[in-house]
């Protein structure tokens, strides 16, 4: 009887720390593997309470019991909260080094104990605090020599044009635009999706940026002062873009002159040739610095597209795309502005601009079922949202809209999407539990639908919305904010 408790409390401590250390790193992954973000920066702290500190209390407190809560209460608990997770955790190799070495350092503690008959209760704490601790300092080395080898394979590249591109709003826009225009023209590659750390910048050069690329074009992002500036000095891009700067983030950086401060980080690069900053950021003059935005006129933006005429050096663009939102001229513009730096003629530039494809998840209308969608899952910022929400008004049928709104703001630019959105919709979902109380309490339309997570949204969609509906998806953040 009593081997058979010793192995049930054996068996029980390893899986109770693997299931701990699965919800520790699943976190780190979400917050970009920064254990202050975790702790400090969390969009639903309460979670740390349900599934980390009160299992963790429970182990220590309840003794023999112990087995009982953790079979019927923590188990089903943390596999309900996985399974409900729109984002879960991709197991990299850094996520696969640090469970392996977690679970050795579980059992070995675990058997330690178990034949020195020394530990009254298996400890919990100390291996997850020593995996953390032993699996960061194994990939801060790691990164070290992959850095040091994407750094000399950029090195080896002498003739490769690097492009880097920055701003609060529209970076990966602007990275897609330039990217298909200048592919016109010459071998070009741009860093896919959202990658816009300086880990994710460093494997994709390692990984995917081929030897016979011209043009590299990639973003870079931050979450504070300073990270623009590492990444501008291990990628020293001669071409460099700053895109519309505002609140986004703002939590992070307290102000908006933190914000612009460090995106102009990126005019540090040390073999900077030319940058074009867009006037919201800075009107202060710079020998290399072109500012754009006040160069565009005429803009035509619908639900079949967007035409405007760009000048230019005295020469004007009459542009047209199936590139949807008006905020989109802008992105475009700089994109011509870059071309045009490359030495791409006028009729190149304009059958570019009207080739170019919509970024996924952006602005990008699908017709399914009768149903008009506009999916903006991936656009966060408040100018953007309320472009997709003037498209939609230009909708004769029922328009419906499904949002978060406004994550990493401030309450008064929710207040204005709110304000927009009740003007235009005829059905509103909000998910998620971030602004719930603050939507709820100010829309008024008539038919308002509340989603704590994004499980029962299919159901909810195909009983609300009908044939000749337009169905804008607003900032589709992830379920753990």
């Amino acid at each position: 009887m009593q081997n058979y408790q010793l192995l049930a409390a054996f068996v029980t401590n390893v899986v109770f720390v693997m299931l701990l250390g699965w919800y520790l790193i699943t976190n780190l992954q979400w917050y970009d593997y920064k254990i202050e973000r975790v702790i400090f920066k969390h969009h639903k702290p309460y979670w740390h309470i349900l599934y980390f500190i009160i299992p963790f209390v429970a182990y220590y407190t309840t003794g023999k019991y112990f087995i009982i809560f953790f079979i019927f209460a923590f188990l089903p608990a943390i596999f309900v909260w996985y399974k409900k997770l729109d984002k879960k955790l991709v197991l990299t190799w850094r996520v696969k080094r640090f469970l392996i070495l977690l679970v050795s350092l579980t059992l070995f503690q675990d058997i330690l104990c178990t034949l020195k008959e020394g530990c009254a209760t298996y400890g919990v704490l100390l291996p997850l605090a020593i995996a953390y601790i032993g699996s960061t300092l194994i990939e801060k080395y790691l990164f070290t020599i992959y850095k040091k080898e994407a750094k000399k394979k950029l090195k080896s590249m002498q003739d490769l044009q690097i492009i880097c591109i920055t701003g609060s709003y529209g970076k990966t826009s602007i990275k897609n635009f330039v990217a298909q225009i200048l592919s016109e023209k010459f071998s070009v590659y741009a860093t896919p999706r959202s990658v816009n750390t300086l880990g994710g910048i460093v494997a994709d050069v390692n990984n995917n940026l081929q030897e016979n690329t011209q043009i590299y074009v990639c973003e870079a992002g931050a979450r504070e002062t300073g990270d623009i500036e590492i990444i501008t000095k291990f990628l020293e891009p001669q071409t460099v873009v700053v895109g519309r700067v505002g609140e986004a983030h703002i939590e992070y950086f307290k102000s908006l002159h933190n914000i612009i401060t460090t995106k102009l980080e990126i005019i540090k690069s040390p073999r900077l040739q030319r940058a074009f900053v867009h006037t919201s950021v800075t009107d202060e003059p710079h020998e290399k610095v072109t500012f754009f935005g006040d160069e565009i006129s005429d803009v035509e933006a619908t639900l079949d597209g967007t035409a405007f005429k760009l000048s230019i050096d005295d020469e004007i663009y009459e542009l047209h795309t199936n590139i949807l939102g008006r905020f989109q001229t802008m992105n475009i513009a700089v994109a011509v502005r870059v071309a045009k730096a490359f030495g791409m003629t006028h009729k190149e530039i304009v059958n570019a601009v009207k080739k170019l494809e919509p970024v996924e998840h952006r602005l990008q209308l699908i017709k399914a079922g009768g149903k008009i969608i506009l999916d903006d899952g991936y656009n966060g910022n408040i100018d953007g949202m309320l472009e997709g929400i003037r498209l939609c008004s230009l909708h004769d049928g029922r328009k419906v809209i499904v949002t978060p709104g406004l994550v990493e703001s401030t309450k008064e630019l929710n207040l204005q999407l709110i304000k927009a959105i009740n003007d235009v919709f005829d059905i509103v979902i909000v998910t998620g539990a971030l602004n719930a109380e603050l939507f709820n309490k100010n829309l008024k339309v008539k038919n308002k639908i509340m989603l704590s997570d994004k499980s029962a949204m299919v159901d909810v969609l195909a009983n609300q919305t009908n044939s000749g509906d337009i169905i804008l998806f607003a900032n589709d953040a992830p379920n753990f904010i």
